[in-house]
């Protein structure tokens, strides 16, 4: 006769909140439980240090410690799905809508949606629309701040392309701030995506814009909160009339002249 163990409720509890922390936290956060909880033990037993030292390193380290997990939190979302929705890809605030030149994979005139994370937003990428990767490319660059308006420019950023089923292209860039000096994109080149799947991470404060057609209808304003994988801030309409045809001559051609890269800083 087998005897089946219960888990204690503590340890359910333990589990349900490492999962909802990113991967990409986990080990940050265990090395920086070690640290607090020694350097405020060490102060602790040491003769001679005074308590309000003590209490003062114990409360900002706990408020560190509260700022990352917020920071490196995976918030479950509840995913809206429709052929002509474009999700956010990123939580934040909207800093900028301008209608602008994408020269880097479009090479026309797009709308650029930019969304700023702050420290305290969770950092998770998400897929904005269901389709086939056709793009991805890491660029070095510097780490102005990330509202600044050139940042997309001249800082550290990971450039994505997904093509719908009718043969859309949305494009998608993550880009470092000031304090952000990581880019973590899991795309590659020729996989299949669906919208609000996590497309990567950018650790500590940072920024996404999305380029979209020009006939895209925009539903979101500067200064609108945002959030990934569930607001939707756009609608585009799914071309009927594309033949199978046009959409694999146009990825062809985009594949010969664009040569994806592997995005690994």
């Amino acid at each position: 006769m087998s005897v089946s163990r219960r888990t204690p409720p503590i340890t359910k509890r333990v589990q349900k909140i490492i999962h909802r922390i990113h991967p990409e936290g986990r080990r940050f956060l265990l090395a920086f439980l070690i640290l607090y909880a020694g350097v405020v033990g060490m102060l602790a037993i040491w003769e001679g240090i005074p308590r309000w030292l003590v209490l003062t390193v114990g409360l900002i380290g706990g408020a560190l410690l509260i700022l990352l997990l917020f920071f490196f939190r995976n918030p479950r979302r509840t995913i809206p799905y429709g052929d002509d929705l474009v999700l956010a890809p990123a939580d934040g605030t909207i800093v900028a809508i301008e209608r602008i030149e994408e020269p880097e994979v479009l090479q026309k005139e797009a709308w650029k949606i930019s969304i700023f994370m702050a420290p305290w937003t969770p950092h998770v990428n998400r897929v904005p629309v269901s389709g086939t990767v056709r793009y991805v490319r890491y660029h070095p660059g510097r780490y102005v701040v990330a509202w600044h308006p050139k940042s997309s420019e001249l800082n550290e950023r990971n450039t994505v392309a997904i093509e719908r089923a009718d043969g859309e292209w949305i494009v998608i860039r993550q880009i470092a701030g000031f304090i952000a000096r990581r880019i973590k994109c899991y795309l590659h080149p020729g996989q299949s995506v669906t919208c609000g799947q996590e497309l990567g991470f950018i650790k500590f404060g940072s920024r996404v814009d999305i380029f979209l057609p020009l006939h895209a209808e925009l539903l979101v304003e500067v200064e609108d909160r945002v959030r990934a994988g569930e607001t939707v801030i756009a609608q585009l309409p799914v071309a009927q009339n594309q033949s199978t045809t046009t959409i694999a001559s146009r990825s062809s051609s985009a594949a010969r002249t664009r040569e994806p890269i592997p995005a690994t800083p």
